[in-house]
């Protein structure tokens, strides 16, 4: 799976610099802004304009086939067991100034799971964000749109107490403030639309049960490709990435505890000047510690 994957990249970045180097047109019209949603899970360089709201509803369908141990195998649920979540969440975001935002995420979520003749559950609210916006750069020539951020996890989910009959269903949360900074960029070859971004966040202690929980230091990276076609309908393929170490438990390293995936996204969208829609297709390829989910995700975006 990883070779397809990279196969797929390299093809990509093959037909990038072919439109770089060889359409002249890309050069003639250097103001082409095509609108799109963008990533599900990364962002777009360019923030709102002053005054501009946004608002952004989510709806995923989450299926849970396997995990991934801590060696990267993987295992699949096997028998009768299932495991499905579904999620749905909000976002506002609103410009403070032409190159300064804010935005606030919030998320509710209904959790299922059936394991070993037993099931289970829950719904309830997860984690919320919120996320401060500054763009430095905007795109000219060769330069690519380019902003800074800062995003603040706000532990709004059970994150203990755990209902015993609830087979961990309950737990939404991890009780952590989470302070993270993050770098974005932007950049359009006509018809391609390319966008990156690695945000670095650092959890604080979390007392969960009595405990002291001390998540390790961890990275997302985010790099999406957009391909757009005439009348309002675009392409998309999206990687996400997530690195994090061990954790601490009590003051001990808990070995082997580690947490690392990679989900590979394509999607397709239609948009107008008004609302951009989406509908995608996560797919959990590789990891460590972590679950394989493959997703549909729904969002649609309309500006105020």
């Amino acid at each position: 799976m990883p070779f397809r994957i990279m196969l797929f990249v390299v093809i990509i970045c093959l037909s990038l610099a072919r439109n770089i180097f060889c359409d002249e047109e890309v050069k003639k019209e250097p103001d082409w802004n095509p609108y799109s949603v963008g990533p599900v899970a990364g962002w777009t360089a360019p923030v709102c304009e002053k005054g501009q709201l946004i608002a952004q509803p989510f709806y995923f369908y989450n299926h849970t086939r396997g995990t991934f141990d801590s060696q990267g195998n993987y295992n699949s649920l096997g028998g009768e067991n299932r495991k499905n979540q579904m999620v749905e969440q909000f976002c506002l975001q609103y410009g403070i100034t032409d190159h300064l935002e804010i935005k606030a995420q919030m998320a509710y979520q209904q959790n299922q799971l059936k394991q070993d003749g037993q099931t289970a559950y829950s719904k309830g609210f997860a984690d919320s964000y919120a996320f401060l916006r500054y763009c430095m750069i905007e795109e000219s020539g060769f330069l690519p749109h380019l902003s800074l951020m800062y995003q603040l996890r706000i532990p709004t989910g059970k994150f203990q107490k755990a209902d015993p009959d609830k087979l961990g269903t309950d737990l939404m949360g991890n009780g952590s403030y989470d302070n993270g900074i993050g770098v974005i960029l932007t950049k359009k070859f006509k018809p391609w639309v390319i966008h990156f971004d690695g945000v670095y966040n650092v959890p604080s202690v979390a007392k969960v049960d009595g405990i002291k929980i001390k998540n390790s230091p961890y990275l997302n990276l985010d790099f999406a490709v957009e391909y757009f076609l005439p009348k309002g309908f675009n392409l998309m393929l999206e990687l996400n990435g997530y690195l994090q170490g061990d954790k601490r438990e009590a003051g001990i390293k808990l070995e082997s505890s580690d947490t690392n995936y990679l989900i590979v996204c394509p999607a397709v969208g239609w948009s107008n000047e008004k609302i951009q829609t989406l509908l995608a297709y996560q797919r959990t390829a590789v990891g460590t510690n972590t679950d394989a989910n493959d997703s549909v995700v729904l969002t649609f975006l309309y500006s105020f």
